[in-house]
């Protein structure tokens, strides 16, 4: 009897106030499934984005900042990327589709920001300068390696006692300063930056090291383990001679005395 109440109840209720209830075991009363937050009815979204169009699947209580999220997706913008447009008003994000007048089937159009729009022209005209920056280095890198081979030949040569032409030395200076302000002359940020330092310290050592091979070449005793050192060590007499220092002067000055003896 008690239940055949409780379900006349429902029915009441239901009749009056347009909600569909249900009893579950026990006796317990409660709202139907469908209308229970965490199951709520979904519905189809058309979104126009340019040239573009996406349908997507949407709880309709839900806001359009979730709507975004679930753009995110489909449109490959970020939910803070985009606007999004219902009758031609752009929406806040804490909005209700169901408040709005969205329902299944409604069309959102959806815009990129303008300024995420901005930051990524910025970005690839970055990428672009970078990848220009790095093809620049890699140029100057490829001719110094043919520039360092000639070096290591050249070092073989002093270090065998070969003659070398002094002109040999001054092309292979010249062709590095070349290269010195091709490198100077690249616009190179980030990592691009780091391999144009990189390559400019490079090509100061190989300057270094024909600088060394040059004064070699000129004294090829220098940094030779079998050069000769010649010192000179002089004894000290007691008279001064053979010192590195003059005697010292006999004084030239004579003491004249008066006291003469007298003899008898």
């Amino acid at each position: 009897m008690k239940s055949a109440h409780s379900k006349q109840v429902a029915s009441n209720n239901a009749g009056n106030e347009g909600i569909e209830w249900e009893l579950r075991p026990g006796g317990m009363l409660v709202q139907k499934r469908d209308e229970v937050v965490g199951s709520r009815p979904m519905i189809k979204v058309k979104v126009s984005h340019g040239s573009y169009q996406h349908e997507v699947n949407v709880p309709a209580q839900a806001t359009f900042g979730e709507l975004k999220r679930i753009l995110a997706q489909e449109a490959g913008l970020k939910p803070q990327e985009q606007r999004l447009l219902y009758r031609g008003k752009e929406k806040d994000n804490d909005e209700f589709l169901h408040m709005a007048g969205v329902k299944d089937m409604s069309k959102v159009v959806l815009l990129e920001d303008p300024a995420s729009k901005e930051r990524k022209l910025e970005q690839m005209k970055g990428d672009q300068g970078m990848a220009k920056a790095y093809e620049a280095v890699s140029h100057v890198r490829a001719e110094v390696n043919k520039l360092a081979e000639k070096i290591s030949a050249l070092e073989s040569s002093v270090h065998g006692g070969k003659k070398i032409a002094e002109k040999e030395f001054a092309v292979l200076t010249e062709f590095l300063m070349v290269q010195l302000l091709k490198l100077d002359s690249i616009e190179a940020e980030g990592e691009a930056k780091v391999q144009r330092r990189i390559e400019v310290r490079r090509v100061q050592s190989f300057l270094e090291t024909i600088d060394t091979l040059k004064a070699r070449k000129g004294n090829p005793f220098s940094g030779s383990s079998s050069a000769v050192s010649v010192t000179t060590q002089w004894e000290t007499f007691e008279s001064g001679l053979g010192s590195l220092n003059a005697p010292r002067p006999m004084s030239s000055s004579k003491e004249a005395t008066n006291n003469w003896e007298l003899f008898n």
